[in-house]
Formats: C-alpha cells, structure tokens, sequence
C-alpha cells in the first residue's frame, strides 16, 4: 500500500476546484445584480429621502459618481485578495518546482554512485529499458543512452537465452505472488567478456496501468569467484588439484551405487609411490611436491574422462574406473606402472629423477560389497606389492599373482 501523505494548505490551493471561469463568472455576476439593484432603486429612494428638486437633481449628480467610487473600492478589494492569492500560490509552485529539482539532483548523484546499475524497464522479452543509472557503462560497457529503449542494442541481448527465459519466468512467479524478485546469472559485456550479477527488483504499476519493472542490478563476479575457489579448497587437493580424501570418497560411493544398480563392475586402484621419503630427503620437501603435481597431470591425462583420481595422503593416490572388470583393471594399472617407469619426473629445477609405484587392485564385486571394504583390500594388496620388491601391480586377495614386468 502507498504512503498517504497529508497535503499542505498551499497543495489544497493547487488543487481547489473553483476554475478561474467560475470565479470570473460568479465576480461579474455579483457586479451585474449590484449595478441592476443600484439603477432600480437608488432614483426611488433618492426621490423618497429629497423631495426638493433643487436637493434631488445635486444628489442626482453625485450618486453616479458614488456609483463608481464604491465600485472602484470593491474592485480594488477583489482585485487586491486576488492577487495576493496568486501570488502566494506562485511562490509556493516556485518552492515546490525548486524542491523537486533537489530531490531529482539528490536521486541522480544517488544512482550515479550506487556500485551497480539501478533500472526501470518494460516486462517484455527484450527487457527494454526505459531508465537507466550512470553505472551502466560500468557494468555493461554500454552508455545508458545505448540500452534505453534499446537504441544500440537490448538487455536480454546481454543475456544467453537460456538464461533469459529463466528470468522471465522467475519475474512471472515473482510478479503473480506481488512479491520482489532476486536473480543471479551471467552478461556478456560490450568487449565480450562475461561476469555474474545479482538482480533485485519489484513490478510497479504505472498510472496508466502499464507494468514496469525496477530494481537494483550489481556485479558479483567477485563473490563467484570466491564461492568457486571455496569450493575447489572443499573437494580439491591444494598441492595437486585432484580430488581430495573426503570428495574421493564421496565419488567412490556414488560409483558404488552406480555400478550395483545397474549391475556393472567397478576397479578401484590404489597407488604408492615407490622409495618417495628418499627424493623428499635427498632434494628437499619442494622437489617432492614438484614430482607429485607432476604426476598427478600424469595420471590424470592416462585414464579415461570418466574415471576419478584423487589423492588419499602423502604419496597415496585412488582411482575410480567405472564398469571395469579383473582383466581391464589390471591392464590400466599395468600401463600406469609402465609409464609412470618410462617419465622421469621433474624437481622444478630442470633435474629428473626416475620413479615407480606400486598397485593394488580390488575389483566390485569381487572384492567387496562396499567403498569402504574395496579400499581396504585395493590398500592390502598394495602393501603386498611392496613387499614383493615394489614396482608392480596386485589383484586384492590373488596373493600368488604378483606381476612384475
């Protein structure tokens, strides 16, 4: 509900009903009837009060001339209350016209400072706008006289149509429920670049009925980026960029679920770098992690898109491979022990060291029903690698099949 403010004695002035025509008319009227009185009975009455002809035809003479002396007053009277009125009316329009160029001038340096884009636009595909603050052109690159009435372009031109037709509905639920709408998606600026925004606004109707929307639109690119990078520190390793333990895990027991409902294999490899304390020992903790950035790119780009590498801890690593059987599993983990042999890997000061690493494979259903059950056999079987002179691949529980190529 709108405001009701009290209106000034001056405002009930403005908006008096009485038409300058009426008042002319009822002034002129009055005037008629007093002049139509004073002929009719100022003769008869000056007959009755003199009746000696000598006295009569003096007041005779001089009655005209009281005629228009007390005409003349009553006039100035009018005329005087009149203008006086209007002038009063006047300094007040004068007072109000100075009052709403402040408050404009006011308005104006507030939209021109807000950190982002306040608007006034149509509700129709095109978003077009109708206003537009200053911070358009920091926003969208666009001037505000390009946008308005979509001039040089419009503003769901800004946005992907995916996403405009997400909007549009979203305003729609807003404006059915007469409620305010808050909106976050990306804009193609007029160099091409795209940022995120946060849009926040509310349908007002105008006087003649039309529906306009007006809001607030802000940059949140920043806050995006943070909510991304926040996100990556929650799933992702810091050192390597793979998955971390807690991600990993979450990953293995949705694949898990996967491969039971539609009854497929899943391979779980279990990864140790061979001999890793000596490199950390012999070239410092900064070499170390120089080789373990290195092989994770290594591991990531020798599996397949759809399987999952994450690091446990330390020089531990886990990969997932979806619907991957005994015989597969062993395949992959063999050619992950070869190449990982064959690449040197990098200090981070132009020296190499060689590498090699040692696997433990365990396969669902072979080797268990649960993630937790399968890590623990892929983990077992990798420590019997260990002890079999390291550098090799083994099957969970399959003790007397150790390979080493």
């Amino acid at each position: 509900m709108e405001p009701s403010w009290p209106k000034s004695q001056g405002t009930n002035r403005l908006n008096d009903n009485r038409t300058p025509l009426r008042r002319a008319g009822w002034v002129a009227l009055a005037y008629l009837l007093a002049g139509f009185a004073w002929i009719a009975f100022s003769d008869s009455l000056a007959e009755a009060w003199f009746p000696d002809p000598k006295t009569l035809s003096v007041i005779q003479t001089w009655k005209g001339s009281f005629f228009v002396l007390i005409t003349g007053v009553i006039l100035f009277s009018v005329m005087l209350r009149q203008l006086t009125k209007d002038r009063v009316l006047l300094k007040l329009q004068h007072r109000q016209r100075e009052a709403l160029r402040e408050r404009e001038r006011q308005l104006q340096i507030l939209m021109d400072n807000l950190p982002g884009m306040a608007y006034r636009c149509l509700y129709d595909r095109d978003w077009t706008m109708k206003f537009v603050s200053q911070g358009c052109a920091k926003l969208t690159g666009f001037e505000p006289n390009e946008l308005v009435d979509n001039c040089v372009t419009s503003y769901a031109a800004l946005v992907s149509d995916a996403d405009n037709q997400q909007l549009f509905e979203q305003v729609r639920v807003a404006l059915e429920k007469e409620e305010s709408f808050s909106l976050e998606y990306e804009v193609t600026r007029k160099d091409g670049s795209r940022i995120w925004v946060w849009e926040r606004g509310r349908g007002v109707r105008g006087e003649d009925g039309s529906l306009h929307l007006e809001g607030i639109i802000l940059d949140i690119s920043g806050r995006k980026a943070l909510e991304s990078e926040l996100e990556q520190m929650a799933t992702r390793d810091p050192l390597t960029g793979l998955l971390n333990r807690r991600e990993m895990s979450r990953v293995l027991e949705e694949e898990l679920q996967r491969a039971r409902r539609y009854q497929r294999p899943m391979a779980v490899l279990w990864i140790d770098f061979d001999h890793f304390k000596e490199v950390n020992d012999t070239y410092g903790h900064a070499a170390g992690d120089s080789v373990l950035r290195s092989m994770s790119r290594l591991l990531l780009a020798s599996v397949r898109s759809v399987d999952s590498v994450g690091r446990f801890g330390g020089e531990e690593f886990v990969i997932a491979l979806p619907e991957m059987d005994l015989d597969k599993a062993y395949e992959t983990g063999e050619r992950l022990r070869l190449k990982v042999e064959e690449t040197p890997q990098p200090l981070g000061d132009g020296r190499t060291v060689p590498l090699t690493i040692s696997i433990g494979i365990s396969v669902y259903p072979d080797h268990g029903q649960g993630a937790a059950v399968l890590c623990a056999a892929a983990d077992r079987a990798m420590y019997l690698a260990k002890k079999r002179g390291r550098n090799c691949v083994t099957m969970a529980h399959l003790h007397d099949q150790v390979h080493n190529e």
